[in-house]
């Protein structure tokens, strides 16, 4: 169980990658939001009862609240998340703590009843800075093969490789679009193209808060 003094430091703090505010359940979807972005990214705290400010509201009732994590845990997250919840007291309020736990079976989504993943129509969210934002089909593919632990540890270099890294030797990052402009390539084939880099070790993904994607040297 998580404690007081934690939670203290969490709220000083601010969100942050980690750490997201809600001062009261709003909604299964957009509570599950956030815990799915967690879970898909390092894991994080979801406290619930405290405002964006970090003013201290509490909750109405600890049963009826950790109820409804339990319920958008169990239904509105796939594949299930590893979670625990827990309720501090702080200047007589009760605040709820959602932990969730870093996840080996990523990516997780909203719950939409398919027998599996579908890249144009799945609700896949990471944790971007403060903010949970939505996945990019690169991103997705990152994340299944995390999972899967398929690096690529034999990984010959081609044309396109080589277009990849001489613009950015000269630019900063490089999106899937521009690597098929100047590539004359489709999206599709520079997509898999940067996503074998990744794999490869050679390129990080980025994401924008607006879900878009771009590559950077390692390091």
């Amino acid at each position: 169980m998580i404690s007081r003094k934690k939670i203290l430091e969490m709220i000083e703090s601010g969100e942050s990658i980690n750490v997201e505010f809600k001062q009261r359940f709003s909604s299964h979807e957009k509570i599950a939001k956030e815990m799915i972005a967690f879970a898909n990214t390092r894991g994080g705290f979801l406290l619930i009862g405290i405002d964006d400010d970090k003013s201290i509201y509490g909750i109405e009732s600890e049963k009826s609240d950790t109820d409804l994590i339990i319920e958008t845990a169990e239904k509105f997250c796939e594949p299930k998340i590893d979670y625990s919840v827990s309720c501090i007291s702080i200047n007589n309020k009760d605040i709820l703590c959602v932990e969730v736990f870093e996840s080996q079976n990523k990516p997780h989504r909203i719950q939409d009843y398919k027998k599996s993943l579908d890249l144009n129509s799945a609700q896949v969210y990471v944790r971007i800075n403060d903010k949970s934002v939505l996945a990019s089909k690169e991103m997705i593919k990152i994340l299944q093969t995390q999972s899967s632990g398929q690096s690529l540890k034999h990984y010959q270099v081609g044309k396109e490789e080589k277009i990849v890294f001489d613009y950015l030797d000269k630019h900063e990052k490089i999106t899937v679009k521009e690597l098929g402009k100047i590539a004359n390539i489709s999206d599709r084939r520079a997509s898999r193209t940067l996503i074998k880099l990744v794999r490869a070790n050679l390129l990080l993904i980025h994401i924008k808060d607006n879900g878009e994607s771009y590559f950077t040297y390692v390091g």
